[in-house]
């Protein structure tokens, strides 16, 4: 057991093992070429401006926040981690079979992100983060991916208000989305084979892109946007769209008002026919 505040201050080229890692702050900063294995983690800033880690079946306790922070070239898998406001401003992070059940403030600032088969729950995950590529995650939490940039996000479920605000070169690729206000002032969202659930979702987006997603339960959409969606099934109702094409199978309700918008820039058609 390791206790006291900077107890391995500065380590080098270690292999930790079986280790709990108490009392005291930071007991890891300015670290390099560490490989932690089925340690614990019970205290504040375990690895503050650390580089080359690997952890493997680790935990963070609760208690052990803001456990992460500007430190580049990390992989971790096998790995529960319970701390809030974990992962500030990094570069070069792998996580895998990863879970984090107090995920607020969480991934915040972070570069060249890579996560597969993660758990999360908490909100404003990954705030202003970019470069992330995501595989199966769950999430649960409100306003996640707030500013993020140039994501791709595959064979994930998002139940998640607010989702993507201010975002930029986001890519979501069969993934389950529910959540009210998804996509607010973002720029190129494209989404690929989705279902969305959204209550005035999609709205204010320059430049989105639905291929061949389903929208249920999905009202006021569209609003102010630039849309290219091709939806399958039922869309309960399209509210003002800025310009582009929207086909689906069905319109509940199409609002057009011409003194807001001019209908004729959207090409709107239920299958087969002009709407």
């Amino acid at each position: 057991m390791y206790a006291g505040e900077r107890a391995l201050f500065g380590a080098r080229d270690m292999i930790i093992e079986d280790s709990v890692f108490h009392d005291g702050e930071s007991p890891l900063k300015e670290s390099a070429d560490i490989v932690l294995k089925n340690s614990m983690f019970k205290w504040k800033y375990p690895l503050w401006y650390s580089r080359n880690i690997t952890a493997e079946g680790c935990t963070w306790f609760e208690m052990a926040r803001a456990g992460v922070w500007y430190t580049e070239h990390m992989t971790m898998e096998d790995c529960a981690v319970e701390a809030p406001k974990n992962f500030r401003r990094c570069r070069d992070l792998t996580m895998r079979r990863v879970s984090i059940p107090n995920a607020a403030e969480t991934l915040w600032s972070c570069r060249q992100v890579r996560m597969e088969d993660i758990t999360v729950k908490g909100d404003y995950f990954a705030m202003n983060s970019e470069d992330l590529e995501i595989d199966n995650l769950t999430l649960y939490g409100n306003y996640s991916f707030d500013g993020v940039r140039n994501a791709v996000i595959r064979n994930s479920r998002l139940l998640t208000k607010d989702a993507f605000w201010n975002s930029e070169n986001i890519t979501a690729v069969n993934c389950f989305i529910s959540g009210e206000y998804l996509g607010w002032n973002a720029k190129n969202l494209t989404l690929i084979g989705c279902t969305v659930e959204s209550l005035q979702g999609m709205c204010y987006i320059d430049g989105l892109v639905m291929k061949d997603c389903k929208t249920i339960n999905t009202t006021l959409a569209f609003e102010y946007s630039t849309v290219e969606a091709d939806l399958k099934g039922r869309v309960d109702s399209v509210f003002n769209p800025s310009s582009g094409r929207i086909t689906a199978d069905e319109i509940g309700e199409l609002i057009l008002e011409k003194d807001k918008i001019d209908p004729s820039k959207t090409v709107i058609t239920v299958r087969g026919r002009e709407a």
